[in-house]
C-alpha cells in the first residue's frame, strides 16, 4: 500500500518528531488526558460490588484483556491501581513497557476495574482525544523508545516515570481525524496480524512434521518393507526385526553430569567453551555467547572435558534436548548437563534418537520440579532406545540431516516473514500517529 504525505507540514519544535501536518496541534499528554484518576469517584459504590481484577498477566502485549477474574471493591481498593471503562493503561515496568503491554479497558464488570500497581492509567478528555488513539500512541515505537530512555531503577525493576507520560509532547489531529486514523490502523494491523498468524501456524506445522519424521525414522527405520517385531515396550510398539532395544547405558560407554559443584568458580573471561543447558538446542550448541573456561581448569575437570562426538543433554529447564559436541567445543567443558561419551555408535543418530518422542516420552515420565523441570542421571541411563546396526544408524542420520535442514530452512523463511510483517506493523503505527502519512483517503 502506497500512502501519501499530508499536503502541508510545519516544524513541530520537537527534535525527534520533526515536521508535522500543518493543521495538527502540539500538546502535552496531560492536556489531552487525565493520569491516574482518583478512586474517590467510586466512593458511593457498595463496597461488596464485584469489579474486574486484572493482574499483569491478564493484560496482553496485543491489547487483549483476560476478564475472567473479579473481586469485591472492598478487597482491592487498597494496594491496587484503579481504572474504569474506557480508560487506557500502559505497563510502566520493564520489560512490559518496552513490549507495548497495555490496553483500552473495555468490558469491565460494573464498569470498574482494579489491577497491578505497575500500570499507568490515562483517561482521555473526550474533546481532545479518544481511547483508541491514545492506545495506538502508547504502543507506537517513538513513545516506547523515548520512555525507555527515561526509566529509573535497576535491572528488572526499572520503571517509566509518570512524569514522562504526563509531559510527553506530540502533535494531535482533531478527534474526528483521530477516529479515522484509529479505524485505519485497526483494519491494516488486523490484516498484518492475520498474515503473522498464518506464518506462526506454518512454523507449528513444520515443527510437528520435523518431530514426526525424526521419530518415525529412529523407531521404524527407512525401509517400509522391513520385517517388524514387537519391541517389548507397550508405548513404542513394533521395531524392525533386526534392531535391538538397548538402554542408554549400554550404548554410551560413560554417562555423567557436567560440573555441578560451584561451576561459576571456573567461568573465565576468555578460553574454551563452557557449556550450560541454556546453550543447547536441538542438534546445536551455541559457542558464540556461551561462558568460557581456561584450558587448565577444563583439564582439571577432565571427567567432563568435551570431545568431538560426545553428546550433551539438557537436564534442567528443557530436559531431554540434546546436541552433539563439535570441533568448536572440543577441549572445553560443561556444567549441570548430562554428558554421554561417544562410542561404537553414530553420534548424530543417537542425537536424533534423544530428541525424538521415543526418548522425550521417557524424560516426561521421570522429570520433576514445578518451577524448573529436570531429571536425574540415574533415570536417564535406563532410557530405552531402539538400536539399528551402525551402518544403518549412519543412513538414518544422513537422511534426517537432509530432511530436517530442508524443514528448518522453511521455518527460517517463515520467521523472516514474521519479522518483516512485524516491522511493517510497527512502522505503520508510528507513521500514522506522528503524521508522516495521510491515511484519510485509504481509510
Amino acid at each position: 500500500m502506497s500512502l501519501q504525505r499530508y499536503a502541508e507540514y510545519k516544524d513541530s519544535g520537537v527534535e525527534w518528531l520533526g515536521d508535522v501536518p500543518a493543521h495538527w496541534s502540539m500538546k502535552r499528554l496531560r492536556f489531552v488526558a487525565a493520569l491516574n484518576p482518583s478512586k474517590s469517584e467510586i466512593a458511593s459504590h457498595d463496597r461488596m460490588t464485584e469489579v474486574s481484577f486484572l493482574p499483569m498477566e491478564a493484560i496482553g502485549d496485543d491489547g487483549i484483556l483476560t476478564l475472567d477474574r473479579s473481586r469485591p471493591i472492598a478487597d482491592v481498593e487498597t494496594g491496587y491501581t484503579y481504572f474504569r471503562e474506557g480508560d487506557v493503561t500502559i505497563a510502566k515496568i520493564t520489560p512490559c513497557f518496552e513490549n507495548g503491554k497495555g490496553a483500552v479497558m473495555r468490558g469491565l464488570l460494573s464498569g470498574v476495574g482494579f489491577g497491578t500497581t505497575e500500570l499507568i492509567v490515562a483517561r482521555p478528555n473526550v474533546t481532545e482525544t479518544t481511547s483508541d488513539y491514545l492506545h495506538w500512541l502508547f504502543i507506537s515505537q517513538p513513545f516506547r523508545k523515548l520512555g525507555e530512555a527515561t526509566m529509573y531503577g535497576a535491572g528488572g525493576q526499572k520503571r517509566v516515570p509518570d512524569e514522562f507520560v504526563r509531559n510527553f509532547t506530540l502533535a494531535f489531529p482533531d478527534v474526528q481525524e483521530q477516529k479515522v486514523i484509529s479505524d485505519f490502523l485497526d483494519h491494516e494491523t488486523a490484516k498484518l496480524d492475520a498474515l503473522i498468524s498464518e506464518q506462526l501456524q506454518l512454523i507449528a506445522l513444520l515443527k510437528e512434521k520435523r518431530q514426526a519424521v525424526i521419530s518415525h525414522a529412529v523407531t521404524k527405520g527407512l525401509n517400509p518393507d522391513a520385517p517388524m517385531k514387537d519391541s517389548g515396550i507397550e508405548w513404542l510398539g513394533q521395531i524392525p526385526a533386526h534392531w535391538r532395544m538397548k538402554r542408554l547405558k549400554n550404548i554410551s560407554p560413560f554417562i555423567t553430569v557436567g560440573v555441578v559443584v560451584n561451576p561459576s568458580d571456573y567461568v573465565a573471561d576468555d578460553g574454551l567453551p563452557f557449556i550450560y543447558g541454556g546453550d543447547i538446542s536441538e542438534g546445536r550448541i551455541d559457542t558464540q555467547s556461551c561462558r568460557r573456561i581456561t584450558a587448565s581448569d577444563s583439564e582439571r575437570n577432565g571427567k567432563t572435558k568435551l570431545d568431538v562426538g560426545d553428546l550433551l543433554t539438557v537436564r534442567v529447564g528443557a530436559p531431554g534436548v540434546t546436541a552433539v559436541v563439535t570441533e568448536e567445543c572440543a577441549g572445553g567443558n560443561c556444567a549441570s548437563v548430562m554428558l554421554s561419551r561417544k562410542g561404537s555408535f553414530d553420534s548424530e543418530w543417537l542425537c536424533y534418537s534423544m530428541n525424538s518422542r521415543m526418548v522425550r516420552y521417557q524424560v516426561e515420565v521421570v522429570q520433576y520440579g514445578a518451577a524448573q523441570e529436570q531429571f536425574n542421571i540415574s533415570h536417564a541411563v535406563n532410557f530405552w532406545i531402539a538400536t539399528p546396526p551402525k551402518s544403518e544408524q549412519k543412513k538414518i542420520a544422513s537422511l534426517l540431516r537432509n530432511t530436517t535442514m530442508a524443514i528448518d530452512r522453511l521455518s527460517e523463511d517463515a520467521q523472516k516473514a514474521i519479522a518483516l510483517l512485524q516491522e511493517r506493523r510497527t512502522s505503520l503505527i508510528s507513521a500514522a500517529v506522528t503524521g508522516k502519512i495521510d491515511v484519510r483517503k485509504a481509510a
